[in-house]
């Protein structure tokens, strides 16, 4: 079984579709794994629920369920095994689309209309192109990547292996570089380097990661960016970091190893945020972060000092409160003195 789980109630129903717990119908597959939602369990129309191995049912069940050690990544592997399959079915180039005579283009790679190939691309096996995609020259392209409507490839840049680039992202614009003149205006300094996605680096919609003025803005292998993020020149993520949506990090500013970034995130350039730190959604990073550092506001600290000063906060009120009454008791001692 791909969802390597324990089958509860009839093994033989068939399923042709998914759907939430709340809202799935007879002949859907849904998961719970959020506890908050096990009251749908004993009322869903589902026929099939992926469910934690460890929940133990308060009531009877009509779904057949499936117990795994973790639903919602079973859940993921199927969702992920369904996507392929109709991956599968688009092959060959749909026209019109340019692909230049010098680029290679590997077995079974699928090209959509108007979609542009440069010169001397290099495109792996197993890729999927969708309409309206730009690819520079010199581009290199790894086994397995998908590259959705209207995604832009400047020269020279690098994606490896199964990389997800969602629509409309821009993957090796120039970087933000302009050098100040002594008249006050500012003379563009040209950006040379590339970008580098590694092995299974997804990027989502709307997003860019810039080419670095020299060598190459890095995005490590298992990186996952959400949608509307910029990522300036020079930068590097480290591998298995996760950085949610709006979020902006400066020019040649390291980030590493497993790091969640939340939200509307700023950080600044030329700062380095070791592995495993986390850093909460619209907070202002201007220095560098230890490993396993937590930090929220702006600017960004440490987040238990930080839920520590907001109790106290909430509790201004009441300490004034208190205050003006010391304040009224000693006012009392005085005159009796």
């Amino acid at each position: 079984m791909l969802a390597g789980g324990r089958v509860e109630g009839d093994g033989q129903v068939a399923v042709s579709g998914f759907g939430k717990i709340e809202e799935a119908k007879a002949g859907e597959l849904a998961f719970l794994a959020n506890p908050k939602y096990e009251e749908y369990l004993y009322s869903t129309q589902a026929s099939i629920v992926i469910i934690n191995d460890s929940l133990e049912l308060k009531q009877p069940v009509g779904a057949t369920l499936i117990r795994v050690a973790d639903a919602y990544s079973a859940f993921a592997a199927l969702l992920a095994q369904y996507e392929a399959l109709q991956q599968q079915a688009l092959s060959g180039r749909e026209e019109p689309c340019f692909v230049h005579p010098s680029a290679e283009v590997g077995e079974q790679v699928y090209i959509g209309a108007f979609a542009y190939i440069g010169k001397n691309v290099r495109i792996g096996k197993h890729v999927k192109i969708y309409p309206q995609v730009y690819i520079g020259d010199h581009v290199s392209i790894g086994d397995h990547t998908v590259l959705h409507p209207g995604v832009k490839v400047y020269h020279r840049c690098v994606l490896g292996q199964h990389v997800t680039v969602h629509a409309g992202s821009i993957i090796g614009a120039d970087g933000f570089g302009f050098a100040p003149q002594a008249d006050g205006s500012f003379k563009k300094v040209p950006q040379m380097g590339n970008v580098v996605l590694e092995d299974q680096v997804e990027v989502g919609s709307n997003s860019t990661i810039d080419r670095a003025t020299i060598g190459s803005t890095i995005i490590k292998a298992g990186a996952k960016i959400d949608n509307l993020v910029q990522i300036a020149h020079n930068v590097e993520v480290g591998s298995h970091t996760v950085i949610a949506a709006q979020t902006g990090i400066s020019g040649s500013t390291k980030i590493g190893q497993g790091v969640m970034i939340g939200g509307q995130v700023g950080i600044v350039g030329h700062i380095k945020i070791g592995d495993k730190a986390r850093i909460n959604a619209q907070s202002g990073v201007s220095k560098s972060l230890e490993p396993g550092k937590a930090v929220t506001g702006s600017p960004a600290y440490d987040y238990t000092a930080a839920l520590r000063g907001q109790a106290v906060s909430r509790r201004l009120p009441e300490l004034e409160k208190r205050l003006q009454e010391l304040e009224a008791r000693f006012a009392q001692l005085t005159k009796k003195d």
